[in-house]
């Protein structure tokens, strides 16, 4: 399995067969170089989007096209139908979508949600990845909640991808609590965070409150293998 980050919230991973996508904000993203968007996309087979903001919807529209298929929440599924994204697929909360060997629950996020346009894009969201013997939580944008400890239960994820930059999400001091209080990761990947200004440029606060725990800062571009 690779995991590969793309800057912000954007990430690729190669799992059990599939190249999943997940909130390609490419364009205008300052941390990823423009000149390497094919890269970013070469060999995708499904696109996953956790709400509807732009620096998550992003690219979508000009990735996926009539071609690739898109999974993300319903309401949210709808605009993009109608911005030409023919394979968006809407699902919810609770609800498991497979994609090839690849399984994919949507879990709750706090956060809120609207497309760069106004519309209504449906609640924010967090995927539960499974495949090749691992558990991947994507939290999506979100602060810290009673209900990881559901998800812990339910799926006992492995592997952490935590939006954790502050300002707009939970920030290093609440993500290493959730990791703490409700999970038991082997790997943590923080995300959303470098971005801005306004957003945390290092994770080594995360990383000094988990000593027990593998915490990989990401390097754009650069794949992790796992």
């Amino acid at each position: 399995m690779k995991i590969t980050w793309l800057g912000h919230s954007g990430f690729k991973i190669d799992i059990a067969g599939q190249c999943l996508l997940i909130d390609p904000f490419l364009s205008g993203n300052p941390a990823f170089p423009q000149d390497r968007k094919a890269e970013a996309s070469e060999g995708v087979t499904a696109i996953l989007v956790s709400h509807g903001h732009g620096d998550h919807v992003g690219d979508v529209i000009d990735i996926a096209g009539g071609t690739l298929p898109v999974y993300t929440m319903v309401e949210l599924a709808g605009w993009l139908k109608g911005k030409g994204v023919e394979k968006a697929n809407g699902f919810n909360k609770g609800g498991t979508v497979s994609i090839g060997d690849v399984k994919v629950t949507m879990v709750h996020a706090t956060h809120s949600s609207a497309t760069p346009d106004g519309a209504y894009a449906g609640s924010e969201a967090g995927f539960m990845i499974e495949g090749e013997g691992h558990v991947i939580y994507f939290s999506g944008d979100t602060d810290v909640m009673a209900d990881m400890k559901v998800f812990h239960d339910l799926h006992k994820p492995d592997i952490g991808i935590l939006a954790c930059g502050g300002f707009y999400t939970m920030d290093m001091r609440r993500a290493a609590y959730a990791a703490k209080a409700f999970f038991d990761f082997k790997t943590i990947i923080p995300c959303h965070y470098k971005t801005f200004p306004v957003l945390a440029q290092s994770a080594q606060e995360l990383i000094d409150a988990l000593p027990g725990t593998k915490v990989i800062e990401p390097e754009v571009l650069k794949a992790i293998d796992l």
